[in-house]
C-alpha cells in the first residue's frame, strides 16, 4: 500500500515507464500534477529524489510554457557510469568551487570509478588551477574548461 503522495507519484511514473517498450516517457508537469491531484513542486521533489542517475534514470526537464519532463530508464552499467560523468560535467562551470570538484573526485574514488592516484592527480591539478585563477594567471572559464576536459578523459578511461 502506498504511504504518501510521493509514493503515488513514483508508482504512477514507474507504471508509465513499464508500459513503454523503449522505457522512456515525456510528460507535462502540470498535467501530471492535475492527474494525480498534487502540486507541481511535489512532482519535482519525486523526480529529484527517486529518479536519479545512480538509480538508473535520466531526467530531462524544461520548465515554463511548452515545458516537459522526459524520463528514461537506463539498464546498462556503462550507460549509468557515463550518465554519472555527464552529470558531473554539467556541474563544472566558472562558479564551481574547488570543494565541489574534490567531492566529485571523492565520490568517483569511493565507487571505484577512478584510482586513488587519479583522484590525487586531478585534485592537485584542480587546486593549482584555482590558485592560478586567484593569482590572476588564468580566467575562471579556462579553469572550468580544463577541469571538464580532465573529467572527460576520466570518463573515457574508466
Amino acid at each position: 500500500m502506498l504511504n504518501n503522495k510521493a509514493d503515488t507519484i513514483e508508482e504512477y511514473i514507474l507504471k508509465l515507464l513499464a508500459q513503454n517498450a523503449d522505457k522512456q516517457i515525456e510528460l507535462k508537469r502540470t498535467a501530471l500534477a492535475d492527474e494525480i491531484s498534487c502540486a507541481p513542486s511535489q512532482i519535482s521533489y519525486v523526480l529529484s529524489t527517486r529518479f536519479t542517475a545512480d538509480r538508473g534514470f535520466v531526467v530531462e526537464s524544461r520548465r515554463g510554457l511548452g515545458g516537459y519532463i522526459r524520463i528514461a530508464l537506463v539498464n546498462e552499467d556503462l550507460d549509468r557510469k557515463q550518465l554519472l560523468f555527464q552529470e558531473m560535467l554539467d556541474q563544472i562551470n566558472e562558479a564551481t568551487p574547488f570543494e565541489d570538484v574534490k567531492s566529485m573526485l571523492d565520490f568517483l574514488l569511493s565507487n571505484r570509478l577512478i584510482t586513488r592516484r587519479e583522484a590525487e592527480l586531478v585534485a592537485q591539478m584542480s587546486l593549482n588551477l584555482y590558485k592560478s585563477e586567484a593569482a590572476g594567471k588564468i580566467q575562471a572559464a579556462e579553469r572550468a574548461r580544463l577541469i571538464r576536459s580532465v573529467f572527460v578523459t576520466l570518463a573515457k578511461i574508466t
